[in-house]
């Protein structure tokens, strides 16, 4: 949530550019000219309204092999009336696995232009927003010092700007949730290569103890998993993000983690000393239950983007992922009064497949493309006033979304029914 800030005040990798080594050139594929779609060409560097530039192609965080611009826009993946199988599909069936009837260019090119612009004073007046109600609130709940009011402050706190602001004040290594968070738009919708809330393959998942599947499938254990996944990543997965030795990183990210780590290690420090200074119940008070509900927060909107849908959704390996498919895969969610609060994170389908687009103009972009994505688009069911209808989501996929197959390129969730 806090990268819905940030993206409007530093630009993030054009992420279709991938480190893949053409068969026909040593360069990477992101460094050779795409004969087929001139019109996506773009330099790898990324220019700040300051004159400065950063080679953001070439800090990559995920090794492993993901496909080339040219491999994931071939022939414009027209294919839509033949099943991945080869077999022909009855017209009026839709199948949510199969290639797109149109690429990547076809969504950018419905985007309005002035989308894409980014506006440093509009994203700052967000920032000063968010500290003025952060602290407002916190003044207004120590002034008035009640049992009534202190459940208020915690769920104002936990739901409107604890998670927005500055990572280590929210206990977030930065750059190490910033790389991880890169390798997960990078390798959306790819079963092994997705960070996060990714499927497990069956294997890994009757590998699990008890106590460990209790802890990722039933309620309320998965809405607090974020601490813990910053500090073990997902099962299946080795390193942390305080680690600069994790294999989530190359060398020249070291550095870069290591600060976070100093940082996030600064704030544990100073939460320790206001323990002393203010008294435990007081920083409990203050801090603990609004970092809680963050926590929350955080897991369930991140689960509930890639989870969740009345319909199953595919999850794709090796030749049939894409980038454009594997984005097509998340959901955007209605939070109802918490989508301005949470700065419209639930037009996720847009922020995956074109995050340099700020978050102010999400809204207008997903309005722009649903003619062209069609049926690949899901609309989200509408919220009232307080999104639980949610909730209902939440728990039906936690019940029924527990590992996908071992085998196969195009994969759905399966089912254990002993866990419940």
């Amino acid at each position: 949530m806090a990268g819905f800030v940030l993206s409007g005040l530093k630009p993030l990798p054009f992420i279709h550019y991938r480190p893949v080594v053409s068969r026909n050139s040593s360069k990477p594929s992101f460094l050779v000219k795409n004969k087929n779609y001139p019109d996506l060409e773009r330099k790898n560097r990324i220019k700040f309204s300051s004159g400065m530039s950063r080679n953001w192609a070439l800090n990559v965080s995920a090794p492993l092999r993901v496909a080339s611009v040219e491999e994931d826009e071939a022939g414009k993946e027209r294919n839509h009336g033949v099943s991945r199988f080869g077999e022909e599909k009855e017209e009026a069936g839709f199948d949510p696995g199969a290639p797109p009837p149109f690429n990547l260019a076809d969504i950018r090119a419905a985007i309005p232009k002035h989308c894409w612009v980014k506006d440093p004073l509009k994203s700052m007046s967000y920032v000063v927003r968010d500290v003025a109600v952060v602290f407002g609130l916190a003044a207004a709940a120590v002034f008035v010092n009640n049992w009534l009011v202190w459940p208020l402050y915690w769920a104002a706190q936990g739901t409107i700007v604890v998670g927005h602001i500055l990572h280590s004040s929210i206990l977030v290594p930065y750059h190490g949730w910033r790389i991880s968070h890169r390798t997960h738009h990078q390798n959306h919708g790819h079963v092994e290569n997705d960070e996060s809330w990714h499927p497990l393959s069956e294997k890994i998942y009757r590998s699990l103890d008890n106590v460990t599947r209790t802890l990722r499938f039933v309620l309320p254990f998965p809405m607090l998993a974020y601490p813990f996944y910053l500090w073990n990543r997902s099962p299946g997965k080795t390193g942390s993000h305080f680690d600069p030795n994790s294999d989530l990183f190359i060398p020249s990210e070291r550095k870069d983690v290591i600060t976070s780590t100093i940082c996030w290690t600064a704030m544990a420090a100073i939460l320790v000393g206001l323990g002393f200074t203010m008294g435990p119940m007081q920083l409990l008070k203050l801090y603990g239950i609004p970092y809680v509900i963050f926590v929350m927060w955080l897991d369930l909107v991140t689960y509930l983007h890639h989870h969740g849908h009345e319909e199953k959704l595919p999850w794709y390996r090796r030749k049939e992922w894409s980038y454009l498919r594997g984005g097509l895969t998340t959901l955007d969610r209605d939070y109802g009064w918490i989508n301005n609060i949470h700065h419209d994170i639930g037009t996720h389908v847009i922020h995956h497949l074109f995050p340099q687009i700020p978050h102010y103009h999400l809204i207008e972009a997903t309005e722009a493309v649903k003619p062209v994505l069609g049926k690949y688009y899901r609309e989200p069911e509408r919220s009232g006033p307080l999104p639980f209808h949610l909730v209902g989501n939440l728990i039906t996929s936690l019940k029924k979304d527990h590992f996908v197959s071992d085998n196969g390129d195009v994969v759905y969730y399966q089912t254990d029914p002993e866990l419940h």
